[in-house]
């Protein structure tokens, strides 16, 4: 078997990204020397190279998966262009995980600010954030990464390997800039908050009563309003009419 089907298949079979350090003893007696023993050295450079002619294998049109790189190791997953129909038969599976808003908005700060402490984030969101930074720990998205050297040492967070991994990266340089995050976050609350009767006809409004005494208000001040003009129009004409004007000497 060649090296190159044996990276195929541990990349395959692994649950989490593989690394150079975990395939290199795997294999490393399948790759022959110049001397019949080959080095360290020799063998992570064709290793190497084996999983780039791998990747480049996969990035064909013809392929719905393709090598990554993914938080220090390599990983197979499907193309971004093959999002909605993998998308559309994960939701066919079982409900999507899902962060509130809440949550998405502490973990970005903290992605794009780490490390970084709660009262900055607070100060960020300008609301409290402590409720959910527990959630974020308990789902491993994020960690300690010790205490500030500030009066009171709070306690400092950063994100995690299981971070990376949830959101296909392989490191926090490639994080989508602001603009692009807040065009993906609202695309995404978009969809979720999609009237269910789209397809059908919108109800007429009913308005409340508050409304009706309003117009009923105002249509009684207008009336008025014409009543008080029309009165004033009618006296003026029968002064005109008992004070005619002198006529010209």
């Amino acid at each position: 078997m060649s090296v190159k089907a044996q990276l195929e298949a541990i990349i395959y079979a692994a649950e989490t990204p593989v690394t150079l350090d975990q395939i290199i003893p795997l294999v490393k007696h399948s790759i022959p020397g110049e001397n019949g023993v080959p080095n360290d050295a020799e063998v992570k450079s064709l290793v190497r190279a084996a999983l780039d002619e791998l990747a480049a294998d996969y990035s064909s049109a013809d392929h719905g998966i393709e090598v990554r790189q993914i938080a220090g190791g390599y990983r197979m997953s499907t193309k971004p262009e093959q999002h909605d129909v993998v998308s559309a038969f994960a939701k066919s599976l079982k409900p999507p995980i899902r962060l509130s808003l809440p949550a998405l908005e502490t973990l970005a700060v903290i992605a794009y600010k780490q490390p970084v402490t709660v009262p900055e984030i607070s100060e960020i969101r300008s609301v409290d954030s402590s409720g959910v930074i527990a959630t974020l720990l308990d789902r491993k998205l994020i960690t300690t990464a010790g205490r500030k050297a500030v009066i009171g040492r709070p306690i400092l967070y950063k994100t995690t390997k299981e971070f990376l991994l949830r959101f296909g990266l392989k490191d926090v340089t490639e994080l989508p800039s602001m603009e692009e995050f807040e065009k993906l976050v609202a695309e995404s609350f978009q969809g979720d908050l999609a009237p269910a009767h789209s397809a059908e006809e919108e109800p007429a409004p009913v308005p409340d009563a508050s409304s009706s005494i309003a117009d009923a208000s105002s249509q009684s001040q207008a009336e008025e309003s014409e009543s008080a003009a029309g009165s004033e129009a009618t006296e003026m004409t029968e002064t005109s009419a008992a004070h005619p004007p002198d006529e010209a000497a």
